[in-house]
């Protein structure tokens, strides 16, 4: 008896670190929610009066999540239910988008509803983190960085999306330099690993890197 006692305090304490793994969606529901307060009072209202306004002439939510960490999750995957969890879309439509910022990972995703696929791609998301949310973020500018991304997104949906950065143009040009490069890199990193004969923090102010923008949920 003693046993199966034990086993369904494990079960129930499981059960609740599970859910304890994600925030719980504020009541009343925000498009903005800082909670890594990464932002100013002043921008995180800017940014949510710019998104309710797209939520409230297209009905598409544009939903921006900041969190102190994820655990040690996959950001796609941590993103993906964090957006099932908290239902962000409309029912039936599936047309909402996620900005998740991991501050501790340093890590950044964009995450979309099964409706959106279509016009925001995995490749733009990765090219609006890559081009237009990184490069802020490494400057300090948090606000910087999600404010022009958000406008790249709303820009995507509407099919106005312009790949704006010209090395990404050329690419496919002439000898396929960037996947040996990332090849390079790759063995480096091991070698590195290797000699130091221990697994080392991830370090450096303006690192930043994203989450390609891969993944969808449903709203």
């Amino acid at each position: 008896m003693r046993r199966l006692t034990s086993l369904f305090l494990l079960l129930f304490l499981s059960l609740n670190l599970a859910g304890q793994r994600f925030p719980e969606k504020p009541s009343p529901p925000r498009l903005v929610n800082d909670l890594a307060t990464v932002l100013t009072r002043n921008d995180a209202a800017r940014l949510e009066r710019k998104l309710v306004a797209y939520d409230d002439s297209t009905s598409t939510q544009i939903t921006v999540i900041t969190v102190k960490d994820i655990g040690g999750d996959d950001i796609n995957l941590y993103a993906a239910e964090l957006g099932e969890k908290w239902g962000i879309g409309q029912k039936g439509k599936d047309n909402g988008v996620l900005i998740l910022l991991a501050q501790k990972e340093r890590e950044i995703t964009i995450q979309v509803g099964y409706g959106l696929e279509p016009v925001l791609t995995d490749a733009i998301s990765k090219r609006i983190i890559e081009n237009y949310i990184i490069p802020e973020f490494k400057q300090g500018d948090f606000y910087g960085g999600l404010d022009s991304g958000t406008d790249q997104i709303i820009k995507a949906l509407a099919g106005e999306f312009k790949n704006e950065n010209p090395r990404d143009s050329e690419r496919g040009k002439g000898i396929p330099w960037f996947p040996i490069i990332i090849m390079i890199i790759i063995f480096i990193a091991i070698a590195a690993k290797g000699n130091r004969g221990g697994r080392g923090g991830r370090g450096g102010g303006g690192y930043w890197i994203g989450g390609f923008g891969g993944g969808s949920f449903g709203g």
